[in-house]
């Protein structure tokens, strides 16, 4: 695994992070899963895959409306 040397302590991006916007925060946290995951990134790209092909239901579709 690569390893990635950072001049910055985790408690400085801890708390860089509680200063995020709440939307920042999440793209940061889904950012993070991304690049840490190999089975996050695959159900995203079949999840994609997924939608381009139509296999998609409504919200009223599963849970009624």
């Amino acid at each position: 695994m690569l390893e990635l040397k950072v001049p910055i302590s985790a408690n400085e991006i801890i708390e860089a992070v509680k200063k995020m916007k709440k939307r920042e925060r999440e793209a940061f946290i889904e950012d993070l899963l991304a690049i840490t995951s190999p089975d996050y990134l695959r159900s995203i790209r079949e999840a994609k895959k997924e939608y381009r092909a139509g296999k998609t239901r409504s919200h009223n579709e599963i849970f009624g409306g």
